[in-house]
């Protein structure tokens, strides 16, 4: 059976007084605690609890013994506690289970617990029982009259048992202690805690855990952490009014990673204090689950700081937390990734192209710097900076490349995009290392200066060149059947020259989340709410206007046939020549540009870069066809493909 994982210093936190912190425990000893009083009464059970390290000894309330009997807990059984007291016996600390849950009945003892000297495994004598049996009182309903000493504490049976349970309860020895029927007083809490609310205030510091052990149940924490990233402010609306809002990750020094986020007054307190590279101490705050769609880091939860929450800098902690953690994926894996995963990816900077500028569906301007990676598979991508990266990292890169230098990079937390083959893609959680101080990288280098950089590459991006002089796959309309395309487990690109014959405008377009998510707009459907504004599901936000977007049915047509086609966003609006809104407006206000712009875009030819695919329309399966990308007819440069391909054919090169 796998080992299961214990929560770090549990004793010690439950000693001290933490009542909710709901721990992972490992029973290492079981054993009965006679007793008489009513006819058919059971044993109590005495168990030493371990957290793999210290161990503490714990009764269990009166509604558990059967647990106990029935051998579901026994010695190894790993469980959780839900609800305990622990107080003062005597001077020592006694614990009460109320409630728990058996995660695993039976498992190896799990690190090296010391038990400790009054556990009843040595011959000393334990804490008696009736004052244990003391800190019940009312809670844990205990109305015991007669409480014995069980026979050199015997263990107990680890199989469930048949017959009257009373066969359980050992005979006590000649020198048993014996103590006379008293009726137990009502638990009053012990002098110290008097009036100071619950029954065991928690005022020790929150302890210092792995990133790893942390969830939701737990009370108070703390973990130790190196800042990765951080994210600028983002302000919001939503029906509540106003907002604004920035995370950070944070990694420690057993490589857990995780994501903090702040909200509206939190941002004010915790943006200027935190700054990347830096070690933190991070204490209290709330665990939910991570979305993932915005949220690429391997942890399922994502800590969103409260009012009481602290973060104290660590100005002395270099050396034993990195200070980012990297999981690479080749690049000839990357052409296997779905569209916007996020990927670790290092190459060799081969070519950097100059920074451009770029309009934005808002209206905004950006930068855009395209560069293309190669590594040892002998593939290559390209990388399209975005913002600030074009003129900081994208700019050092250039200049290298100019002087023949060919850095290596490290992209941490590209997004894989699948428009007319595989790119990636800054965001703004992206980091770009120069030449880090890596393995991977002094391996590449090694390989690159070794031959490496004239080793022949396959691009898994898009080429700008034009479609007719590239090396691609060229088909008929008729031939995407006849051959059937898109049948397999992945898609099949092609491309086609071919004439638009048709333009369905019964539904053309369809209403789009406007929300920017970094340098990408969400473009999710969108649809009207209660309130007249326009709510998307994926963001769970509303918004008083929202967007169009293409969704085109086509037909086109070669000598060979016709097929129909599907059209999103950027090549609906090179096959029409406006935007979905431009054209959704024409359409309300019965302008007659409405047919112009549409008329306009029928029979002419085109290069069409097609995506084939097999799928499945309710318990229909059929093949669809995606256009990916638009291309005007070169003359010049298609009339060289022709002659190229009829050299070819008739081998005549």
């Amino acid at each position: 059976m796998a080992a299961a994982r214990l929560t770090p210093n549990a004793v010690t936190a439950t000693l001290a007084g933490d009542t909710n912190l709901k721990p992972v425990v490992q029973v290492v000893d079981l054993r009965s605690i006679a007793v008489t009083g009513p006819p058919g009464a059971g044993p109590r059970f005495r168990a030493i609890i371990s957290d793999g390290v210290a161990t503490t000894q714990a009764l269990f309330a009166a509604q558990l013994c059967d647990l106990a009997r029935s051998g579901l807990v026994r010695r190894g059984a790993i469980v959780q506690l839900l609800e305990y007291i622990v107080n003062d016996v005597r001077g020592r600390r006694a614990m009460v289970i109320l409630n728990m849950e058996v995660l695993v009945p039976e498992c190896e003892i799990i690190g090296n617990p010391v038990l400790p000297p009054e556990s009843g495994v040595s011959n000393s004598n334990s804490m008696r029982a009736d004052q244990f049996n003391g800190t019940l009182g009312s809670t844990a309903g205990s109305t015991l009259s007669t409480v014995t000493r069980s026979n050199d504490n015997a263990p107990v049976i680890q199989r469930p048992m048949a017959g009257n349970s009373s066969n359980m309860i050992p005979r006590p020895s000649d020198n048993a202690q014996v103590f006379q029927p008293t009726v137990q007083p009502s638990y009053r809490p012990a002098p110290n805690y008097r009036n100071h609310g619950t029954i065991m205030k928690n005022d020790a510091p929150a302890r210092i855990i792995p990133i790893s052990a942390l969830n939701p149940y737990q009370g108070r924490w703390a973990i130790k952490a190196r800042v990765t990233v951080k994210g600028g402010i983002r302000r919001y609306h939503n029906a509540k009014g106003d907002g604004k809002v920035f995370s950070f990750d944070l990694l420690d020094s057993d490589g857990g990673e995780i994501r903090a986020t702040c909200f509206n007054a939190l941002v004010d307190r915790f943006y200027e204090a935190v700054e990347v590279g830096k070690v933190y101490v991070v204490s209290r705050g709330s665990l939910k689950p991570a979305k993932k769609d915005y949220n690429h880091l391997n942890n399922e939860w994502e800590i969103f700081l409260e009012s009481q929450s602290t973060i104290e800098l660590c100005p002395d902690e270099n050396s034993s937390i990195p200070a980012m953690r990297f999981s690479f994926t080749s690049i000839d894996k990357i052409e296997d990734s779905e569209n916007n995963a996020i990927v670790d990816v290092i190459g060799v900077v081969t070519s950097v192209n100059p920074s451009t500028t770029i309009q934005r569906k808002n209206g905004m301007e950006t930068q855009k710097r395209t560069i293309t990676l190669k590594d040892m598979s002998c593939r290559s991508v390209e990388v399209t900076m975005w913002g600030d990266f074009c003129n900081r990292e994208g700019l050092q890169l250039q200049e290298m490349v100019e002087c023949g230098a060919f850095p290596v990079l490290a992209v941490k937390a590209g997004r894989v995009n699948d428009y007319s083959g595989k790119s990636v893609g800054t965001i703004s959680s992206t980091q770009l290392l120069i030449n880090p101080d890596l393995a991977e990288a002094h391996s590449l280098r090694q390989w690159f200066d070794c031959g490496g950089k004239d080793a022949s590459t396959q691009s898994i991006s898009r080429d700008f060149t034009p479609a007719a002089s590239r090396n691609e796959i060229r088909k008929t309309v008729a031939q995407i059947k006849d051959d059937g395309l898109g049948m397999g487990d992945k898609p099949d690109w092609v491309t086609v020259k071919a004439t638009v014959v048709f333009f369905k405008t019964d539904s053309f377009c369809y209403t789009a989340c406007p929300n920017m998510i970094g340098d990408r707009q969400c473009g999710k459907k969108v649809t009207k709410s209660d309130s007249g504004n326009w709510l998307c599901d994926k963001c769970n936000q509303e918004f008083p206007e929202c967007d169009y977007r293409y969704l085109l049915q086509l037909q086109i047509q070669d000598h060979s046939g016709t097929a129909w086609a599907t059209a999103f966003q950027e090549p609906g609006e090179e096959l029409l020549g406006c935007s979905a809104r431009e054209l959704y407006t024409f359409k309300e206000n019965e302008d007659p540009r409405y047919a112009d712009v549409l008329l306009q875009g029928l029979y002419r030819q085109y290069l069409l870069r097609l995506k084939v695919k097999e799928e499945t329309y309710g318990d229909e399966r059929r093949v669809k066809n995606t256009v990916f990308k638009v291309e005007r007819i070169d003359p010049s440069a298609e009339s060289k493909f022709l002659l190229d391909d009829i050299s070819r054919l008739t081998g005549s090169y």
